[in-house]
């Protein structure tokens, strides 16, 4: 027997995915300042947000409530989070406007390309180079936000100790720039061979 529709939306996994878009505005509104305190905050509430992806998908499978809302909402919540840090950034040149394209375009084209094949009923699984790149772009999201020298290790003024986050960020998204672009030809690939069957 089919769940109810209230069960079907208002069960642990899907309030996190719920609670990951409503950190949005405030990770957003932390990012209309560059300043290196609002930054750490917004790195915070990114940091929070990003391993409720990984636990909502935890509990969705440990505990077999795996819904159709939370198939849709899921990977829409992790678009838009990602999305909206980048754009917060922008205007304070954190991250080149090309780049911010690539993930935005990738991202809509293959969300497209997902909706077609579901509505023919066919299901192309994500593949790990999907995530991969997921993993990259957070880790380089964090970088990017916290932007400034860090110090590691117990206040200890080193630079051997200290970190520039900007580049740390910017190492790890040109990783995921390259994995972006190769998991979206290896999807349109996959969706090609199936499509032409």
């Amino acid at each position: 027997m089919r769940s109810s529709l209230p069960n079907q939306i208002l069960n642990p996994p899907n309030i996190l995915t719920m609670a990951r878009i409503a950190a949005i505005p405030l990770m957003a509104a932390l990012l209309l300042s560059p300043s290196r305190s609002a930054g750490f905050w917004a790195a915070i509430v990114f940091a929070l947000a990003s391993i409720t992806d990984w636990l909502d998908g935890y509990l969705a499978r440990r505990m077999g409530i795996v819904t159709v809302f939370g198939k849709f909402l899921d990977p829409i919540a992790d678009k838009l989070i990602v999305m909206a840090a980048l754009i917060m950034i922008l205007p304070f040149n954190r991250v080149p406007a090309w780049m911010v394209l690539v993930i935005l375009g990738r991202e809509i084209i293959i969300t497209g390309l997902r909706g077609i094949a579901s509505s023919e009923g066919i299901v192309i699984q994500a593949s790990e180079l999907g995530k991969f790149k997921t993993i990259f772009q957070i880790v380089a999201i964090l970088g990017l936000v916290l932007h400034y020298d860090y110090n590691w290790l117990f206040g200890i003024a080193h630079p051997l100790l200290t970190v520039n986050m900007h580049n740390f960020g910017m190492f790890y998204l040109w990783i995921a720039i390259i994995l972006t672009i190769w998991s979206g030809v290896d999807y349109l690939v996959r969706f090609v061979k199936v499509i032409t069957r």
